[in-house]
């Protein structure tokens, strides 16, 4: 190939992967299979490698990090980023309102309203469309030279797209870390011993001010465009929404969720929908911002000394509030986990009145430099357990006191041991711990397992402490009698004392009859096995016969199955190797015997056996969104797969439909937007039915 046919190749290659990355990262579009563009990208390394003059500054090679910075180079904003003012409540935005109507005279003022993204502001400028400096808000005047570290985020384009572009540029944008990106972070963390983030907020701000960019281009990091500084050399629209939808043409991206509307009914709208759908967004917000769409509007409007005059942002309730810690407790869990749980003097936050939150492990202890007493800070956002993020050091006063992790059960007074390379503490008492009994009968009874109506926590929790049940496998040996008589609450002075009674007890007896007949995978996901959840349960008895196979099953066969990594062989092989899981085992599934269950496993298809191109749902890709009433959505996924299809956790133009349940997020929005098909529960369930699941 002659060199001249060589620089044409590169600028190609550099062209269509940039092209490739806006399509998958901005629009959820891939046009290519991901080993595609692993293949072009190494192809051009490879030229950069021997023709290092032809290297580009737009070239995806530059997104992997540079030279460590020592300390960040000072940047003057040729146009001050200005924050916003905060309104709090509805009387503030109908003054608002009324004060932008008194101002521009017009009686339904048009306006651009857009989430509030809760990260770090910056500063892009591109110059004859290349991304030449990144910088943070500061102060609003001077802030820090970011670009190495900017020029990671596959999110921002290093390259403006199309062949009409400013000659000059500046966007400003939130870069924030997505909850799925951060939630995986934690967990890697929690796990390795790495850095664990407060909250996504936090994690964005400190990933982003890195001076080593490697480690920026490491974090999950993703950027919106929700303003223009400066532009130079190219007509924008005269109003901020039109101005945004600009901006996707160049390949950068704007939140989907930005809206035109009118007057103070369109703004009040807005707030209750973006905060209604607040918990289901993969991104944390703290508000709406709120802008006059028009610019000549916005430029007779001005600003104070501090904010614009056309644009307020309306926060939502507070997700973290400040509060003390009263003492520590510690939870024991079905398989002997630790759990310590910071009990907090109660707080409001996040739409609920908090008085306990995790505190996960004694790493995180740690990690957080917590002590009784402290002042901390506590987050919640909508669904999501409560937790401690923060100490607030400033207010200690030498009264706090350290807290120690416990060297025996609480439950059972059994050694606990944290075994070298993980971060939980476990009771070593098994199932002789009432704690880790209790909680392994629940789970054994549970819908997803062996399905018993009725066995709520009061009563195992009874029958645990009496001693009635003392295993599982005792649940098969219940009479009528002794459930009856079982106390749910003691005689006192004010009343007599409650039985559950022989009404209740026919029903539960009746449910455990029901249970005794049960797929192979449910009962594999009844045991309990650490790590095996529902899809885990369904692959292992789509791959053994039967309980005798599975038991057999070596280290090295496991591992040759879909999904199953070292970590969970080997909890399924220590799991089997014990012999009272094995006289468990055993007493459920003997028959004939008086003190055994009986239990009758039904095999399933084995993977071995099946043409997956037979299968109704083959080549098919689900997404499963909101809360479906008939089944979790463990369970949703696993009926998909043992009809052949797949379950995604994003929408794109490859998805097949997406299943909807009750108060879906922004999956639906997405699938509307590309014209997916949507299945509402009541098809999906006649679906399923129809196809045999």
């Amino acid at each position: 190939m002659e060199y001249t046919e060589i620089k044409t190749h590169y600028r190609e290659l550099v062209d269509d992967l940039n092209r490739y990355s806006v399509a998958y990262y901005v629009n959820d579009e891939p046009l290519i299979p991901d080993a595609e563009y692993d293949r072009l990208y190494r192809e051009l390394e490879l030229l950069e490698q021997n023709y290092p003059e032809l290297v580009s500054p737009d070239s995806p090679t530059k997104r992997v990090g540079g030279q460590a910075l020592t300390s960040f180079a000072p940047v003057t904003h040729r146009v001050p980023l200005m924050s916003m003012g905060d309104i709090f409540d509805d009387n503030e935005l109908s003054d608002f309102n009324t004060r932008m109507v008194q101002s521009t005279n017009i009686s339904n003022v048009e306006y651009c309203a857009e989430p509030k993204l809760d990260g770090l502001a910056v500063s892009l400028v591109y110059k004859d469309g290349i991304l030449v400096q990144a910088a943070t808000r500061g102060d609003g005047r001077v802030g820090e030279d970011v670009t190495e570290n900017a020029k990671t985020i596959k999110s921002i384009p290093l390259r403006l797209h199309g062949d009409n572009i400013p000659s000059y540029l500046d966007v400003r944008g939130e870069v924030i870390m997505p909850r799925d990106g951060f939630n995986r972070w934690n967990e890697m963390a929690l796990e390795t011993g790495g850095k664990v983030f407060a909250n996504p907020r936090n994690a964005a701000a400190g990933s982003l001010r890195q001076l080593d960019s490697k480690i920026t281009a490491k974090r999950p990091l993703s950027f919106y465009a929700y303003y223009v500084g400066e532009c130079e050399g190219y007509d924008l629209p005269e109003d901020q929404y039109h101005r945004l939808l600009e901006l996707k043409k160049f390949g950068l991206p704007v939140n989907p969720n930005i809206r035109c509307v009118n007057g103070i009914d369109g703004l009040r709208e807005f707030y209750n929908d973006i905060l209604s759908r607040r918990d289901s967004l993969n991104y944390d917000i703290d508000g709406v911002v709120l802008k006059v769409n028009s610019l000549s509007v916005q430029d007779e409007l001005g600003f104070t000394a501090k904010v614009p005059r056309w644009a307020v942002a309306y926060k939502f309730p507070p997700e973290e509030m400040m509060t003390k810690l009263l003492d520590v407790e510690f939870q024991v869990g079905r398989t002997g986990a630790i759990t310590p749980v910071a009990k907090l003097d109660p707080v409001y936050v996040g739409g609920a009145t908090v008085s306990s939150a995790t505190l996960h492990n004694s790493d995180e202890i740690s990690r957080l430099g917590i002590k009784i007493g402290d002042t901390v800070i506590v987050r919640r956002a909508g669904d999501v357990i409560p937790q401690v993020s923060g100490v607030v050091s400033e207010k200690r006063n030498g009264s706090e006191r350290d807290i120690v992790f416990p060297k025996f059960c609480p439950e059972c007074g059994s050694l606990i041991e944290k075994v070298e390379g993980e971060s939980v503490a476990r009771c070593t008492g098994g199932l002789f711990c009432s704690a880790q009994l209790r909680e392994s009968i629940l789970h054994f009874v549970s819908r997803d397992a062996m399905d018993i109506e009725g066995f709520g926590d009061r009563i195992v929790e009874e029958l645990v402490a009496s001693k009635t049940l003392t295993s599982v496998a005792d649940i098969y040996m219940l009479s009528e009698d002794s459930l009856a008589n079982t106390v749910l609450e003691p005689e006192t002075e004010e009343k007599k004392q409650r039985l559950l009674g022989h009404v209740i007890a026919k029903k539960l007896l009746a449910s455990i009859e029901k249970s005794k007949k049960v797929p192979f995978n449910r009962f594999i996901y009844a045991l309990g096995i650490r790590e095996v959840g529902v899809s885990t349960a369904r692959t292992l008895a789509s791959n053994f016969e039967g309980i005798e196979n599975l038991i057999k099953a070596s280290y090295e066969k496991l591992l040759t199955l879909p999904d199953i990594g070292p970590v969970v062989a080997k909890h399924i092989v220590d799991f089997f190797s014990e012999k009272h899981n094995l006289s468990i085992i055993s007493q459920l599934v003997t028959k004939g015997d008086l003190f055994s269950a009986g239990i009758e496993i039904t095999p399933l298809p084995q993977q071995s056996e099946i043409d997956p191109s037979s299968l109704p749902l083959n080549g098919q890709t689900f997404v499963i969104t909101g809360t479906l009433d008939a089944m979790d959505r463990n369970t949703a996924k696993a009926k998909i797969l043992e009809l052949g299809g797949k379950v995604s956790g994003s929408v794109s133009k490859k998805t097949s439909a997406v299943v909807c349940g009750a108060e879906p997020g922004s999956k639906l929005v997405k699938a509307n937007e590309l014209g997916i098909r949507v299945i509402y529960e009541e098809e999906f369930l006649e679906m399923l039915k129809s196809l045999g699941a």
